[in-house]
């Protein structure tokens, strides 16, 4: 299928472009994310919440990052842009990091694709938080208190990036798979 493409803006991060009459969005720097589910050795999930601009609220998320954004890490390998990000946003860094899938993040707007990583064996090396663009909070969720625990974040205004969930379902996929989980 051949396809015209015509730039309609472009800003210092981000190019709005006609595709054969589709507006979207691509980065200028990459178009890989990675998302890490991380899952303490007390079995607790780490989450962040950090305020996002364009919905002008907070969101709770995983820890997640941009692979190759900036010249310091263009062709960097997903897995340690999943290190990096991890102990960046939350100050762990993990002993085991296992690949648990890839996939569109908004097929209809964006070009933008997520893979999403496991990450085990955690040791606290930093106090996380983000680098200097951020203001992140992180959160250790026991795993069988995630549910409730978003609930009442969500019941106080926060908004659930449904990665989260995306996450999870893969986690679980990939422990029921291994029979069983030792995080």
């Amino acid at each position: 299928m051949s396809e015209s493409k015509r730039t309609l803006a472009e800003g210092k991060h981000l190019r709005l472009v006609d595709k054969s009459g589709w507006e979207c969005v691509e980065r200028i720097h990459g178009g890989s994310v990675v998302g890490i589910v991380a899952v303490t050795n007390e079995s607790k999930l780490l989450l962040i919440e950090q305020y996002r601009r364009p919905l002008e609220r907070v969101v709770i998320e995983l820890p997640a990052g941009l692979v190759g954004d900036t010249a310091a890490f263009r062709g960097e390998e997903l897995s340690v842009a999943a290190h990096r990000e991890l102990e960046e946003e939350t100050g762990y860094r993990a002993g085991k990091m296992v690949c648990l899938g890839s996939g569109a993040i908004s097929a209809g707007m964006s070009d933008e694709m997520i893979t999403t990583f496991l990450a085990t064996e955690l040791t606290r090396v930093g106090p996380g938080g983000g680098d200097e663009t951020e203001d992140i909070q992180v959160f250790e969720v026991p795993l069988g208190e995630v549910d409730r625990w978003l609930a009442d974040r969500l019941a106080n205004g926060a908004v659930l990036d449904v990665k989260v969930y995306a996450g999870l379902f893969l986690m679980q996929q990939e422990t029921a798979n291994r029979r069983t989980f030792e995080p």
